[in-house]
């Protein structure tokens, strides 16, 4: 609930002062669903969605008319170059507040959004945009104001809808007609809250009741959009089930099957870290989403329905500032999870036309075999640390893509019996060895492994050299203890010659993981000042390689630094200091090892 507190920031549940004009039937008129043979998306489909190149709720970044038609031009260069992009979404805040998401930011877009949907109908792009389900306070600000068509549907809790009472729905409903009519052909719905109900009706309904009225009304109203247009697509975010907080979570929570009657696609989760730790953090990104989607799969989901929503660069607070950094291995796994709807977010600029050949030549592989609908998940829950992967099959043989999270180096059966295989791709550094369907992969690395067909030159997609992985890693004794609150400490004798990492990971009382929360930028804290490792030798400190340190609005249960050879007295004792700066009292766990490159 992290996140949906943060985007609302509600100010609690008050009486709305509006009069009860409803009548029954206006009520009631969407309290049913159709019995659907909807099967979601006919093939898979790609989409570019514009947040992340701005961000109005982790960052102060505004979206603007400029910055979108930059960005169309940086899809329509990546098409040039063999990328497949079938949508451009608007995400959020493109809205006029006064506009009941019937007019464009009079600032931002002075002159509303005709130049966009021309440039993208001109270059065989279909135009997509961002709704909130029923939220219209967004950060603790108001996002949306209650319009006159809107008033007798505002809530007892005044920063949300209610979808069963009022005009909200039907004008919602009019509202995506318009759009319809005007090109937009996929639909992002965000921020549900089904525990919305006019203060008139809060007294006849039990909180069960409400949640169903307005989950039926909302079906009901998108079914009837979809029966009237049956080429749009529509997805949906946040608010529609599922847990997205961490990755421990038993997977008990099951998705409510009818909202497949109603959206093609639901993701699991904005992309974030997990509480595997690694050194490289973007690795640990990675294990979120891996791990997300083999939980909607338990959840009901089928995997070609479930949207990673893993592909994000940028140079905004929502996904870290994280640029490109890494963003080979994460455009393979976003294929690799065999979901249909493949989003890439943010700024495309980052990418040059030589990534974007690579790009295209990715998706060549990975584009047949998600139509294929052959996705399955193998090896360990990712959530778990221990090595897991996707396997895709066809005629022409299989392609596994595979992960070792862990803080050592694994041998990983794959599942397939061909004798014929090959390593399509590597991150760089430890270089991985194959026989038949045995892997050995080294600490935090991942491979991409073709049998029979998928031998052939046209699928090898090589090793990404900015991904260093150690050749050798071991654990080092290192006997921890309590010195105060929070705080662990030990004095560690270094392995001559190799460098030191140094792995914290904090618990509560339950022996779960627990995350603190450093909020967002520009106002956030890193996460180095709730989750410190300080290394000292002869009482001095001394320099780390931290990746950890940034404003992480999702939070993290963990740390990692490492120090470097050259900066290690190596006939003395380094003193590594564990804490965290969390009031509750936790369980630290701290784990010492070797490294070599």
């Amino acid at each position: 609930m992290k996140r949906r507190n943060f985007i609302r920031n509600t100010v609690g549940l008050g009486i709305a002062s509006h009069p009860f004009i409803n009548t029954l039937a206006r009520q009631t008129s969407f309290s049913h669903i159709h019995n659907s043979e909807f099967n979601g998306l006919k093939e898979p489909i790609f989409v570019y969605n514009n947040w992340s190149a701005y961000d109005e709720l982790s960052d102060n970044v505004a979206q603007t008319e400029t910055l979108a038609m930059s960005e169309l031009d940086e899809v329509i260069r990546l098409k040039t170059n063999g990328v497949k992009i079938d949508y451009y979404v608007m995400d959020a805040f493109w809205f006029a507040k006064d506009g009941g998401y019937r007019t464009w930011h009079k600032e931002h877009w002075p002159n509303g959004p005709d130049k966009w949907l021309n440039g993208c109908k001109e270059n065989n792009i279909k135009p997509g945009m961002w709704f909130s389900t029923n939220l219209v306070s967004m950060g603790g600000k108001t996002a949306l104001d209650i319009i006159p068509e809107w008033k007798d549907s505002l809530g007892a809790d005044p920063n949300i809808l209610c979808l069963f009472d009022g005009g909200y729905l039907k004008h919602l409903s009019d509202t995506l007609q318009m759009w319809y009519d005007k090109g937009v052909r996929l639909f992002k719905f965000d921020f549900a809250y089904f525990e919305a109900v006019t203060a008139a009706l809060k007294p006849k309904f039990s909180p069960e009741e409400i949640k169903e009225k307005n989950k039926t009304a909302f079906m009901k109203m998108l079914q009837d959009f979809r029966a009237k247009n049956n080429d749009v697509v529509i997805t949906g975010y946040n608010g529609f089930g599922g847990d997205m907080e961490n990755t421990f979570t038993p997977f008990d929570k099951k998705i409510d099957g009818r909202w497949l009657d109603t959206f093609d696609t639901l993701y699991c989760g904005d992309p974030r870290f997990s509480d595997v730790p690694m050194m490289n953090i973007w690795r640990s990104q990675d294990n979120y989403s891996d791990h997300q989607v083999t939980a909607y799969h338990a959840y009901g989901m089928p995997i070609k329905r479930i949207d990673n929503c893993a592909f994000m660069i940028g140079k905004t607070g929502t996904c870290y500032y994280r640029a490109n950094h890494c963003w080979k291995g994460m455009l393979i796994l976003e294929l690799a999870r065999g979901g249909w709807m493949n989003v890439y977010h943010g700024n495309l600029e980052l990418l040059s036309d030589e990534d974007a050949k690579w790009f295209a030549k990715t998706q060549r592989l990975f584009c047949p075999l998600q139509k294929l609908n052959s996705t399955e998940t193998f090896g360990s829950v990712p959530g778990k640390g221990k090595p897991y992967g996707f396997k895709a099959s066809s005629t022409k043989g299989i392609v596994c893509t595979v992960i070792n999270p862990s803080q050592q180096i694994e041998t990983i059966t794959l599942p397939a019996n061909s004798s014929t295989s090959k390593i399509l791709y590597n991150d760089g550094g430890f270089k991985p060895r194959l026989k038949g369907n045995e892997l050995v992969l080294g600490a935090e690395q991942m491979a991409v492994v073709g049998f029979d067909e998928y031998v052939h030159e046209q699928y090898d997609l090589g090793i990404d050299e900015t991904i260093n992985i150690p050749l050798a890693i071991i654990p080092i004794e290192a006997n921890f203890t309590t010195t105060k609150k929070n705080t662990t400490e030990a004095d560690v004798k270094a392995v001559a010659g190799k460098n030191m990492r140094i792995i914290l990971q904090q618990f509560n009382s339950n022996g779960l993981p627990h995350r603190v929360w450093g909020e967002s930028p520009p106002n956030g804290r890193k996460m180095d000042s709730y989750l410190g490792i300080n290394v000292t030798q002869n009482d001095k400190a001394l320099p780390r390689n931290v990746e950890y340190n940034k404003m992480i609005w999702s939070g993290l249960s963990w740390a990692a630094v490492e120090i470097d050879k050259k900066d290690i007295d190596f006939s003395k004792p380094l003193h590594v200091q564990c804490y965290s700066n969390e009031v509750d009292e936790l369980k630290l766990k701290a784990d010492v090892y070797a490294v070599r490159y």
